[in-house]
């Protein structure tokens, strides 16, 4: 089976962020990681790439500048059998149809290379921006199926079944590969590379493709742009409630919710 898994170079999403000068998030000197829903789509792949046990081979795909180039060291260490990195560092803005139109460059490229994917995995979305339409973009413009919020799947003969994470639980849904999976957490966290596999993805090559070769410019021009951003409203601070019995705190409780009308 060949598996191609999209990830994404993001500010470390552990770091409490705030606003900047210019009103946008504070960044600069956060450590760059690989989107955390990513990581979690990698673990899928590598993790039905043992199972099947029939000489599938994990592709992943990073579109971001050079520096990304450790995080795709980072896929190769944990799964991934190789690494291509699409330098987006001439592009000054674009959105998520803009990014699909490289994604459906590249996959052409590699097709050509490697043969087609059966599988295609991302991210549900990116914890920088949290829009979730890349995924969803990219199926469109291959012409295939995408099965969105994939909580765990399965693959027997040329067709998957997918669990598809509801508010509710889950639905299983089934359908015939080709097919493109945006993945959220599963029952399980992605796994840490050994030093060992460390040392081997060292040595690995992360090959490059060219912008200019996958899509005209002109094709990411953002038609979408964010007006603004907020940081979100602060929590006020809890009032404590310290009488002399837990009777006389709970009755002043409930008055202070009587007070507040909440009660």
């Amino acid at each position: 089976m060949n598996i191609l898994v999209c990830i994404k170079q993001v500010p470390d999403d552990s770091v409490e962020v705030t606003m900047g000068a210019d009103g946008k998030p504070a960044v600069e000197g956060i450590t760059p990681v690989v989107n955390a829903f990513d990581t979690y789509a990698l673990e899928m792949a590598t993790r039905l790439k043992e199972t099947l046990d029939d000489g599938s081979e994990i592709t992943a795909l990073c579109i971001g500048p050079d520096s990304a180039k450790n995080s795709l060291k980072n896929c190769l260490a944990v799964g991934a059998d190789y690494a291509y990195l699409v330098n987006n560092e001439s592009v000054d803005e674009t959105d998520a149809m803009g990014i699909a139109h490289i994604l459906k460059g590249a996959v052409e490229k590699l097709v050509a290379e490697k043969g087609k994917f059966d599988l295609i995995f991302t991210g549900k979305e990116a914890t920088d921006v949290a829009l979730g339409h890349t995924g969803i973009y990219l199926a469109y413009k291959l012409g295939a199926a995408v099965i969105t919020d994939a909580m765990d799947l399965e693959v027997k003969g040329d067709r998957v079944t997918v669990k598809h994470e509801t508010e509710e639980g889950h639905r299983v849904i089934e359908a015939p590969l080709p097919v493109v999976l945006t993945v959220t957490k599963p029952a399980y966290d992605p796994r840490y590379p050994t030093i060992k596999n460390k040392m081997a993805a060292r040595r690995k090559p992360i090959d490059e493709l060219k912008l200019g070769d996958l899509v005209a410019m002109d094709q990411l021009t953002a038609k979408i742009r964010t007006v603004s951003e907020y940081e979100p409203p602060r929590r006020a601070a809890g009032v404590k409630i310290k009488e002399e019995s837990e009777e006389e705190s709970a009755v002043k409780a409930i008055q202070m919710m009587v007070d507040a009308k909440v009660l």
